[in-house]
C-alpha cells in the first residue's frame, strides 16, 4: 500500500495549487495528486471563459472577494514568471436598459469596497473602446483579463512534480475508509493512505466529501455552459469583453461576449441543468447523477425561486435565435450567421436544502481532511491564493478558512 503524509483528491486548477502550496510550506511532505481522467484541468479547469476576474461581483468580506483580487495578482505574476500566456486587457461592464443604472452604481461601489480601480464610464466613452456596444453607460475594470488555464495546470502539476510530489493520473477514489491516523483511500490502482486528505473534486466533491463521512451541508447541481464563438471574419465586433450588468435576482452572471486567448470571440454562456455531472453536450444523461438531482429538495425549490429565469436558459438553448436576441442586447449588429457552436463547459454549483446557492467557496476541516465542496468561478482565478489559504489549514488547528 502506498503511503502519503497528503493527499490531494482533483487533478484541477485548485487541487494543483494546493499540491504546490503544502510542498513549499512543507518540502519534506510526502504527497500525491490524484486525478481519474488520463490529463490535467479535463472538467471545470479547461471548459471555461478563460477569464482572469477582478473580484468586483463578491460580497465585500467574503472569501471570494479576499482570494480573488489577491489571486488575480499572484496568478499574472505566475504567468509572466512561466511565460503562459495571459493579457490584462480589462473588460467593461454595461447597462443597455435604464432599469439597469441602479443596479451599476450598486456594482460600482462593491467594486470600490473590494479595493479595485474601477471607473464609471458614458455610452460615448464606451464606444471609444469597443465601437459596436450600444448602451446607456458602463463600468470598466482595468484589472480583468484572460488566460490560457490549461498551461497554468500544465505548469502546476510540473512544479508539484519537481518538488517532489507524486501526479498520479488515472486514479480514480471509489471509497474512503477513515481511522485514527487519517484514511485509506480504495482507487482504480489500488490502496493508498493518507494522513491528511484534501478533496478538491470538484464536480464530485460533495461525493468524495460524504465517502469521507463529512456533511458538506449542499449538493453539487450541474448547470451547463452553453457557448457560440463568432465567426473569424466577425470577430472584429468585439475586442476584449463585455458583459451585461448581472440580474440580482438570477444566480449567474449572464450571456456575455469574451475574447479567448487564441483569439476567438466566444459568446455566453447560458446555464441549464445538466442531468450529468460531467454532460458536455444537450443529450447527454446519467441515471446516477440525474436522481441525485432530481430527488433533492433543493434543486426543486431553486426552480420554483427561478423557473422563469429557467425556462428562458432552456429556451436559449434550443433556440439559436433566441441565444442571438440575448446578445443584441449588448451588440445589435449581431446575426445568428455570424455564429459558431462553441465547447460547452459544466459548472459545480453546490445547492443547499433550502433551494439557496451556496455564494461563496465552500471549505471546511473534518478531522485529518478538509473538502472544497464549492469552488465555481472565480475559483481558477483565486487558485494560488486558494492553495496557500488550504495549505496553511491543512496544518492548522482551525476548522474553515472563514
Amino acid at each position: 500500500m502506498l503511503r502519503f503524509d497528503c493527499v490531494v483528491i482533483g487533478g484541477g486548477i485548485v487541487g494543483l495549487a494546493v499540491a504546490k502550496a503544502i510542498l513549499e510550506t512543507r518540502p519534506a511532505a510526502r504527497l500525491a495528486v490524484l486525478e481519474k481522467e488520463d490529463g490535467w484541468a479535463r472538467h471545470q479547469s479547461g471548459r471555461n471563459s478563460g477569464v482572469l476576474h477582478s473580484g468586483i461581483y463578491y460580497q465585500p468580506g467574503s472569501l471570494k472577494a479576499k482570494l480573488c483580487r489577491e489571486g488575480n495578482r499572484q496568478l499574472v505574476a505566475f504567468c509572466k514568471n512561466y511565460d503562459i500566456r495571459h493579457e490584462v486587457c480589462g473588460k467593461l461592464i454595461v447597462a443597455t436598459d435604464q432599469s439597469e443604472i441602479p443596479r451599476m452604481e450598486h456594482l460600482y461601489q462593491r467594486g470600490i469596497a473590494n479595493g479595485l480601480v474601477v471607473k464609471k464610464m458614458s455610452a460615448g466613452e464606451i464606444r471609444e473602446i469597443e465601437p459596436h456596444v450600444r448602451c446607456l453607460g458602463g463600468i470598466q475594470v482595468p484589472s480583468t483579463g484572460i488566460v490560457d488555464f490549461t498551461a497554468v495546470c500544465q505548469k502546476l502539476a510540473e512544479l508539484v512534480k519537481k518538488a517532489g510530489g507524486e501526479p498520479m493520473l488515472k486514479t480514480e477514489v471509489v471509497r474512503i475508509r477513515t481511522n485514527g491516523s487519517g484514511s485509506i483511500l480504495e482507487t482504480s490502482q489500488g490502496e493508498i493512505e493518507a494522513i491528511r486528505l484534501i478533496n478538491c473534486a470538484g464536480l464530485h466533491s460533495d461525493r468524495m466529501a460524504r465517502l469521507a463521512g463529512a456533511d458538506p451541508g449542499a449538493r453539487i447541481v450541474p448547470f451547463r455552459g452553453e457557448y457560440y464563438e463568432l465567426k473569424p471574419e466577425r470577430r472584429f465586433f468585439v475586442r476584449n469583453l463585455i458583459y451585461p450588468v448581472p440580474d440580482p435576482t438570477f444566480p449567474f452572471l449572464g450571456v456575455h461576449f469574451t475574447r479567448m486567448i487564441d483569439g476567438s470571440i466566444h459568446a455566453g454562456p447560458n446555464a441549464v441543468l445538466s442531468l450529468k455531472r460531467e454532460g458536455y453536450h444537450r443529450m447527454s444523461f446519467d441515471l446516477r447523477d440525474s436522481m441525485e438531482t432530481l430527488s433533492y429538495s433543493g434543486f426543486w425549490r431553486l426552480a420554483a425561486r427561478h423557473g422563469r429565469a429557467g425556462l428562458e436558459e432552456i429556451q436559449r438553448s434550443f433556440s439559436k435565435a433566441a441565444f442571438t436576441e440575448s446578445l443584441r442586447r449588448l451588440i445589435p449588429e449581431i446575426g445568428q450567421d455570424d455564429l459558431l457552436p462553441a465547447a460547452p463547459g459544466v459548472r459545480a454549483q453546490a445547492l443547499r436544502p433550502d433551494g439557496s446557492m451556496v455564494d461563496d467557496f465552500l471549505v471546511s476541516k473534518v478531522a485529518s481532511a478538509i473538502h472544497v465542496c464549492n469552488a465555481p468561478s472565480p475559483a481558477a482565478t483565486a487558485s494560488l491564493e486558494i492553495g496557500r489559504a488550504i495549505a496553511k489549514l491543512v496544518y492548522s488547528d482551525s476548522s474553515s478558512l472563514n
